[in-house]
Order: structure tokens, then C-alpha cells, then sequence
């Protein structure tokens, strides 16, 4: 299996299952409902939040692989619009599935050789580092989907 599609396999496995550590965004969130994607635990982001910032980075590096040019800014990515119902909570779910999906075809069918060229600006570093650090980064906020989900159900107990 060459790199690229490796790389597809990785997003695949953080999203829909399958990775070494058998914790993945769509069975993690099955069982949030929109008031739980909204609710604030201690200082945290809440749910809501961290599944937009998640598919922030994710929608933005598609775009590119799109053909489209790069925008985004950090300081953009924690504006998630406001969850007023399960449907815009679906809404949001559905986006960051389809949108995973779409970004690990296009990673699949990237020559490798793509992999070691600048992404868009020397000061981002390769197309490999930004893949990579969204996989890293999903990780690092799936772990914390989940530490917020067990502190709201212990709360209910």
C-alpha cells in the first residue's frame, strides 16, 4: 500500500473505525443529541465546537486538493455557527462525514510524489505534514469529545 492511500486510511479510521485505538468521531457522537453538543463543561469547548473545528481544517485542506485556493484562518476555525436543533446538529455531522469521506478519496488518488511538494506556501510545509497533522489533530480532539461525553454522563448520574 503506497503512502497516499495509507494516509486515506488513517482519516478513514479517525472518522468511521477502524484504527489501533478503536475510538472513532462517528460512533463517539452517535448518541450526542444537539443539547449535549451545546453544553459547556467546565471551561472545554463544547462537542458542538470541537466537531466544527475538527472539519474546519479538514474542509479547508479539501478545498485545496479541489483546486481552490487555501482559505482559512486559525482564528476562524472555533466560530461554529449556533446548534438550535437536532437537525443543525445533524446538519453539522453530516458535513464532517462527507466532507472526511471526500478528503480521503482525493488523498488516495494523490500521486505520492504530491506528498513531499509545498502545500500552497513553503511556511505551511508539505501536503504530507498538513495530512498528517489533521489526522493528529483529529485524534487529539476525538480524545477530548470523549473525556467531555464521560464527565456529562457522570453528571446525569
Amino acid at each position: 500500500m503506497n503512502l497516499t492511500k495509507q494516509l486515506a486510511k488513517h482519516i478513514r479510521d479517525v472518522y468511521f473505525g477502524g484504527n489501533w485505538t478503536s475510538v472513532n468521531l462517528r460512533d463517539s457522537l452517535a448518541d450526542v443529541n444537539w443539547q449535549q453538543a451545546n453544553t459547556r463543561v467546565y471551561a472545554f469547548n463544547t462537542i458542538g465546537i470541537l466537531v466544527y473545528h475538527i472539519n474546519y481544517y479538514i474542509s479547508a485542506v479539501l478545498k485545496v486538493l479541489q483546486g481552490e485556493q487555501l482559505n482559512a484562518s486559525d482564528k476562524l476555525s472555533f466560530d461554529l455557527p449556533p446548534i438550535q436543533s437536532e437537525e443543525d446538529w445533524k446538519r453539522l455531522l453530516d458535513k464532517t462525514y462527507t466532507d472526511a469521506e471526500n478528503f480521503a478519496n482525493l488523498i488516495e488518488d494523490l500521486p505520492e510524489s504530491k506528498l513531499w511538494e509545498n502545500f500552497t506556501d513553503e511556511k505551511y510545509g508539505s501536503y504530507y505534514r498538513n495530512i498528517q497533522g489533521i489526522i493528529e489533530h483529529t485524534h487529539y480532539h476525538l480524545g477530548q469529545i470523549v473525556l467531555i461525553q464521560k464527565i456529562l454522563q457522570a453528571d446525569k448520574s
